[in-house]
């Protein structure tokens, strides 16, 4: 094989692959708009377009007009877009001065679909957006449904095919829960595309037999779509033979049906099929009908793609002059749309088609843009960058000395660009240096006042701690000292008493004496009790609370009604047991001092670990707002109680309403 034959060789192997690639793309947009106009049936019944036609004058302005213009777009979808656009913004205004959500979704939901077909696919996707918020608002699966379809073609379209996947899932998972037949055939077409985008072949064939089956029983629209997805499919596993004969099913359906968007969509199929056939004279006589049917439908992605198909099938028949004209017509219909994907491709056929004519000047130069468009892919601004150098490049040969001012201009503004950037970049530091010292600053404050806080409660701590010990000292010395004296000077008397001969004065007052006596030493035990209740360290809080409520309901001061919760099995240690209690103590003190309460109510409970006490009264109550300024050593004793538990204090108070004191403590 001679220099010459091997780089014509590889010239067709690369051309080919690069022409698959723009032929998968293709691919991918067709079948979204074929599968979105299968999915999104907007009306139960569809009707003859004149008929329609004729019943617009006399409608009425209401939502039946909506839905009669809407249909009226829907007959002109595959045939005249602007058209159906036109009768769609009516739908659309008289829909949102009727305030109709449901004409606004099918507004939404159709114009999506005008968009795509289009190729306007920034627009076709805020509207899509628009349809799924309009069909959430009015909680209809159906419509949720068709819009989550949508919603996975154009992520199809952006190359997310996972996600493509997950929602056409989940779209079928409402489809089998809610029993929505009508819609099985089109989704399982939907799962056929994305199975075949994630080049799971078998399983798209698998979907597509099922969507077609599912069509056939259930009589829906649109099978020849059905039957193109099973071309495309069986091409994909080089089983042309197969594709060629769906393909040729396909095309006599869409004639039938009139289905002319999806009769030009699938002579795309046909040529690529053809190509991978090595079949190129067919390729040809397809392609021609592609592009009847571009003009026909105003598509302007179509017409690119078809021109650019005629180029390919010339090249390689060796009809450079054909090649280079179709060529030409693709790359300006491309560079007028921004079709980026399409305009990198056709770049790539024209660098080969210039290379075999000997043009290396302009072949470089496509292969560059091709290159260049293929770094910044799917950039709305790629169009105008390519366009304006191409601008540059041809004044520059006119005129040299326009670009050396141009190159001044931009080094000027480039040292602008750079000054800006450094004074921005030094503001920028200089207000992260600014944030972290007031940052670290603030965190310093507060690291000082916690340590404040914790020096205030270990304080607190302390001092509690101190106040409890000494009254448990004295506590002692009274029961243990003094009360034993006292015991003992009451046994001498008795003795004395009973070896005395007194006279009944003398004997009475003696008598008088010793009651005295008994009364001392039961105010003395009484004080030791309240100092440190004997119960308290023996039997624990609760015995200790409702003897504490006992005594004062027996004194008569106050008929105080002890509850307890969930305290049967529950053990609280010496040091908290002691501190609430105290808590309870200064409570029932406050309410028999100031509170002019006749009952009172103490509930202890247990909640996991949480530890609530609760002490109400029926008294003549006071405003909380008071407290902030009391200096009252009572209720300052009871906070700093708290506050040494780490609990919650809450108090809750009218006047003349009574009083309720809740604490909570979390215990072990």
């Amino acid at each position: 094989m001679g220099k010459g034959e091997l780089g014509w060789t590889v010239a067709i192997v690369y051309l080919y692959t690069r022409f698959n690639h723009l032929l998968h793309r293709m691919r991918i947009i067709l079948l979204l708009v074929v599968s979105v106009f299968l999915l999104m049936p907007v009306h139960a019944q569809w009707e003859k377009r004149d008929s329609l036609l004729r019943k617009l004058p006399s409608a009425k302005e209401d939502t039946s007009k909506v839905m009669l213009l809407l249909r009226i777009a829907d007959n002109y979808e595959t045939i005249n877009q602007d058209t159906s656009r036109l009768y769609l913004e009516h739908a659309r205004q008289l829909a949102t001065q009727l305030k109709f959500t449901l004409g606004l979704y099918h507004y939404y939901a159709q114009s999506a679909i005008v968009s795509f077909t289009k190729g306007e696919y920034d627009l076709a996707m805020q509207q899509s957006n628009d349809a799924l918020a309009t069909a959430t608002a009015l909680k209809d699966s159906g419509f949720v449904v068709n819009i989550l379809v949508n919603t996975a073609f154009v992520y199809q379209y952006m190359g997310e095919y996972e996600k493509q996947l997950e929602n056409n899932l989940q779209a079928l998972e409402i489809i089998e829960r809610k029993g929505f037949t009508n819609k099985m055939a089109p989704m399982y077409a939907a799962l056929a595309t994305a199975y075949y985008n994630l080049k799971q072949f078998n399983k798209s064939i698998y979907y597509n037999h099922l969507a077609l089956n599912h069509t056939d029983k259930s009589k829906l629209d649109y099978p020849n779509r059905a039957l193109a997805s099973v071309g495309q499919s069986h091409a994909s596993i080089n089983s042309t033979d197969s594709a060629v004969y769906y393909f040729k099913r396909a095309i006599a359906v869409s004639i039938a049906k009139n289905d002319k968007y999806a009769e030009a969509s699938i002579y795309g199929f046909m040529a690529e099929n053809y190509a991978n056939r090595v079949e190129f004279a067919e390729m040809l006589t397809i392609s021609e009908k592609a592009l009847s049917m571009a003009k026909e439908l105003q598509s302007n992605q179509l017409l690119a793609s078809s021109f650019n198909f005629l180029a390919y099938a010339n090249y390689f028949m060796n009809n450079n002059a054909a090649a280079n004209r179709y060529v030409n017509e693709a790359l300006n219909i491309a560079i007028r749309d921004s079709l980026t994907e399409e305009l990198k491709n056709i770049y790539i056929v024209q660098s080969y088609i210039a290379a075999k004519d000997g043009d290396y000047k302009t072949s470089l130069r496509a292969r560059q843009q091709a290159d260049s468009l293929q770094a910044a892919i799917l950039n709305d601004q790629v169009v105008k960058t390519t366009t304006g150098l191409e601008k540059k490049y041809e004044s520059a040969k006119k005129d040299k000395q326009i670009v050396l001012q141009q190159s001044e201009l931009d080094k000027k503004q480039f040292l602008n660009y750079v000054l800006i950037g450094s004074a921005s970049m030094l503001l920028l530091i200089f207000l992260f240096a600014y944030r972290n010292y007031y940052h670290k600053k603030k965190l310093h404050q507060q690291r000082i006042t916690e340590l404040e806080a914790r020096e205030k409660l270990s304080a607190t701590q302390a001092v509690l701690k101190g106040e409890e010990q000494e009254r448990t000292r004295l506590a002692k010395d009274l029961h243990d000292g003094l009360g034993g004296m006292l015991s003992g000077i009451k046994y001498s008397m008795n003795s004395i008493k009973g070896n005395v001969m007194m006279t009944p004065e003398n004997s009475k007052a003696f008598d008088r004496s010793i009651d005295m006596l008994d009364s001392s030493i039961q105010e003395m035990r009484r004080v030791a009790h309240n100092m440190m209740p004997e119960t308290l360290v023996k039997f624990g809080l609760e015995t200790a609370l409702k003897d504490l409520c006992n005594d004062i309901t027996q004194s008569g001061a106050l008929l105080v009604d002890y509850q307890s919760i969930n305290m049967q099995a529950s053990t609280i240690d010496q040091t908290t047991g002691i501190t609430i209690y105290r808590i309870v103590q200064e409570l029932l003190n406050n309410t028999m001092k100031h509170g002019a309460a006749t009952r009172s109510i103490v509930q202890l409970s247990k909640t996991n670990s949480t530890l609530s006490v609760t002490v109400e009264d029926d008294g003549k109550g006071f405003d909380p707002a008071s407290m902030d300024v009391s200096k009252g050593i009572g209720w300052l004793n009871i906070r700093h109680r708290v506050e040494f538990l780490k609990g919650k204090l809450d108090i809750n108070s009218q006047e003349g309403n009574g009083v309720s004191v809740m604490i909570e403590v979390e215990v072990q």
